[in-house]
């Protein structure tokens, strides 16, 4: 599904403030697999995930999706391919639009617009009955304005619409760390959901080593722009915080500023 192949990425190149963020980053991803990404910061995690989505132009390796290179395609020629969730609840819907034009903006993702662009009564009623799963009470509010939305109500609407078209790759970019607690866990939850209904494959980033541990079937973590330690399967399954740490010890040299910025 997805193979990131010896990615290299350098920020400010030939300068004082140079950083290789990625320092030959090779990964993949079969079709269901969910993996987290953990890592203190400045590891590289978000580099990763920005680089897969075309944000960043890699300065070496490949990245293939479905067996076609899509290195060095835009971010919008990426898009239509992937679904995407980020940290700030502000960003990935349109605040000045209702959540049903959101949804039907999600809905339409990939295809080409026309003059006759609006929402139809089957396409209402479908957007009320997905709304109402969230437990949200969003259902009855398709006509709201998406920027009066909380926090978590507008990630919630977010990750909807990024899994409404089973994107082929969903990246989610510690898209619960703005919120609180209570909020989190929901919003956590129904990623599981959504991810487990719809088969997705998909790459989370996380700072929360229990989130990194509980969720998914792989576990990467880096550190200095590469891959410390990764661990799937039954190993996973059994794993512990304190042996996460102790991993990433053995591979990284575990300098206590990441441990403290892993929770």
């Amino acid at each position: 599904m997805l193979q990131v192949e010896k990615l290299i990425k350098i920020f400010n190149p030939g300068t004082v403030n140079e950083k290789k963020a990625l320092d030959g980053v090779s990964l993949h991803l079969a079709p269901g697999d969910f993996v987290t990404v953990i890592g203190g910061n400045g590891a590289g995690k978000s580099t990763l995930l920005n680089s897969v989505a075309g944000v960043f132009a890699v300065d070496g390796g490949r990245i293939l999706l479905e067996g076609k290179d899509v290195t060095r395609l835009s971010e919008h020629k990426r898009a239509s391919d992937l679904g995407r969730v980020f940290q700030d609840p502000m960003m990935g819907t349109a605040s000045d639009m209702n959540i049903e034009e959101n949804l039907a903006l999600a809905c339409r993702r990939g295809q080409r617009r026309g003059l006759r662009w609006g929402v139809t009564a089957a396409e209402r009623a479908r957007y009320k009955e997905l709304l109402r799963e969230l437990d949200l009470g969003l259902e009855d509010r398709l006509t709201d304005k998406v920027g009066l939305l909380s926090g978590g109500q507008r990630q919630a609407l977010t990750l909807l619409m990024a899994t409404l078209k089973a994107p082929k790759l969903l990246l989610l970019d510690e898209h619960t760390a703005a919120l609180d607690p209570k909020t989190a866990a929901k919003v956590l939850s129904l990623t599981e959901k959504l991810v487990s209904e719809h088969h997705l494959t998909t790459l989370m980033v996380t700072h929360n080593m229990s989130d990194a541990i509980r969720l998914g079937n792989r576990l990467i973590m880096m550190h200095e722009g590469r891959i410390a330690v990764e661990i799937s399967g039954a190993e996973k399954q059994g794993l512990h915080k304190r042996d996460l740490i102790a991993l990433f010890e053995q591979s990284a040299g575990g300098l206590e500023s990441d441990r403290m910025l892993l929770s």
